[in-house]
């Protein structure tokens, strides 16, 4: 029997609810991200806490998009983002936007004006800073403080009637310049910003600060479990104090740990700099830990959601081995993957005794893992293939199981092969290995009762395909390179190798992105995004064995 997995402290938080009956035994979470860039790993955990907790206990999941900047938002983002979600494989309750309650918000704001609870600030953002005081003195009160009720009512209806210019004025909650906590000490909740919205256009010049829509919004669509990560913590008390005042429905703000992996960087800003300064191609660049590049390098959505449910849910910041991840995704594509042969370093290899001109069709099973092989596919065989150059030896050590003179080995699919010969050119490079093949020893029919201890990979050089084959590795050299001074420093110059014309077989001609494959010994790889019928690219999803783990063991 299987251990009955425990739960984390946000289900058990949930389950007290509706043991309680609290919110009538509705369970309501959010996903509210702001349409300014691509969704990354980190994101990844946020979507599956949210959408899974709302999946395990019955409940829903909207998707609101907290657009109340308009100066860095795009529709081009909004679409990204709902495609990485439902890639994922979760679909959302109601696609929302912040901007949907723009007026109600204005409303809000307008009723702790009421209350004297909000007042209309003329400092600049500088004078704020100061007269919000340091962690160990008070805050003073600017001489906007005192204005009254009905001054501030009007000041606020002029600002939304554009009457003033970015930043002249501000609407700030009166609560505590006293307050330990920072956020307390007349938090800002609206400012002036004359930009085009991508939702509601000029209709608005003033827009709600992100503490002020946060917990409002959630109110407004009752969200049950409100999860944010651990920064938000200090902003709690303001997120209750709004709902409180307000006297609306009393969503509830939980935190938990972002995701932080190693030789990797989440934040937005810093990727941003990665695709501006040329260091990737682009955000949905394999090397990137947007969903976008892991899904053009080949992670699967299942392999994703497995991680995520591994890392679990805590309460402290953590560093994640990005192994792990590798491991996810290595362990799905092992029973998913269709194994095929490609040659990235070819070197000729010659059945001297193999018929001119004959074609062979072999079958290889296309997954081992699974029973009946999911099919099989043809493999054409002939007298000239392509081996890989590391395959062969000229002076092979005692443990080479490989070719070299004399030595013996199968090919895949195939037949016994023994080297008698090779040629080299006028440099002394090997240019061809000569065999001779054993013809009652093909594979699923031997009787030549011939026992060797290596098999390699092949094609059959009248048949190849060509095809780019990029290998990617991981885009930074340090651990935790958003510790660096500078994180540029650490980036891993050999984050990409290119293979201008490697040898594939020829049903690899008809793959489809998202399809992952095993190159035989070599690695999983997919076909990218951008490869076309007359130039296949495939891009290496991860190698078969976690090479880094071992480096770091042998220089440790």
């Amino acid at each position: 029997m299987s251990e009955e997995k425990s739960l984390n402290f946000i289900e058990e938080i949930v389950e007290e609810d509706l043991r309680t009956g609290k919110h009538g035994g509705r369970v309501l979470t959010r996903f509210p991200p702001e349409p300014n860039g691509y969704l990354h790993i980190g994101h990844a955990k946020s979507i599956c806490l949210n959408f899974g907790l709302a999946q395990q206990y019955n409940g829903k999941t909207n998707l609101r998009f907290d657009d109340t900047n308009p100066v860095t938002e795009d529709t081009e983002y909004v679409e990204s983002i709902k495609k990485d979600i439902q890639w994922l494989g979760f679909q959302w309750a109601e696609e929302l936007y912040t901007s949907d309650y723009f007026e109600t918000l204005y409303s809000y704001a307008v009723e702790l004006i009421k209350k004297g609870l909000a007042y209309v600030d003329d400092s600049t953002a500088e004078e704020i800073a100061a007269a919000k005081g340091t962690p160990t003195e008070p805050g003073v009160p600017t001489p906007y403080r005192a204005r009254s009720i009905d001054e501030n009512l009007t000041l606020f209806a002029d600002m939304r009637a554009g009457k003033y210019k970015d930043g002249e004025k501000v609407l700030r909650a009166k609560i505590d310049l006293a307050s330990p906590n920072m956020h307390l000490r007349d938090p800002l909740l609206y400012r002036i910003k004359h930009a085009h919205h991508h939702r509601t256009g000029n209709q608005w010049c003033i827009y709600p600060m992100y503490d002020f829509a946060h917990g409002q919004s959630d109110s407004i669509e009752k969200i049950t479990h409100s999860i944010c990560t651990l920064e938000f913590i200090p902003h709690r008390p303001l997120y209750d104090w709004c709902i409180d005042k307000l006297e609306i429905f009393p969503s509830k703000q939980y935190e938990f740990a972002r995701l932080n992996m190693t030789y990797t960087v989440m934040s937005k800003r810093k990727l941003l700099q990665l695709v501006n300064d040329k260091f990737v191609e682009s955000w949905d660049d394999p090397r990137m830990p947007t969903i976008s590049g892991l899904r053009r390098r080949g992670y699967t959505p299942a392999s994703i959601r497995n991680f995520c449910e591994k890392i679990g849910v805590q309460k402290r910041e953590n560093m994640i081995d990005v192994s792990l991840l590798e491991f996810c995704i290595r362990e799905d594509l092992n029973k998913t993957a269709w194994r095929r042969m490609a040659v990235l370093d070819p070197i000729k290899l010659v059945i001297t005794n193999y018929p001119d001109g004959q074609v062979e069709d072999l079958v290889g099973e296309n997954n081992p893992e699974v029973e009946g092989g999911e099919g099989a596919r043809i493999i054409p065989f002939s007298k000239e293939l392509w081996i890989e150059r590391e395959d062969f030896m000229e002076d092979a050590p005692k443990k080479f199981f490989r070719l070299g003179p004399g030595l013996s080995v199968r090919l895949k699919h195939a037949y016994i092969v023994t080297c008698n010969d090779f040629v080299k050119d006028e440099n002394g490079k090997v240019t061809e290995v000569h065999c001779t093949y054993v013809p009652n020893s093909k594979s699923g029919e031997d009787t030549s009762g011939l026992k060797v201890k290596g098999t390699i990979h092949w094609i059959s050089v009248p048949h190849a395909k060509e095809a780019e084959v990029r290998l990617y590795d991981r885009l930074f050299n340090d651990e935790n390179p958003a510790a660096a001074e500078n994180f540029k420093d650490s980036i891993n110059p050999e984050s990409l190798h290119v293979i201008e014309r490697a040898y594939i077989e020829p049903d690899l001609a008809t793959a489809t992105p998202g399809k992952g494959y095993q190159f035989i010994r070599l690695g999983y790889f997919t076909l990218d995004t951008h490869s076309t019928p007359e130039h296949l690219v495939f891009n290496r999803t991860v190698t078969l064995k976690d090479s880094w783990g071992k480096e770091v063991k042998k220089n440790g």
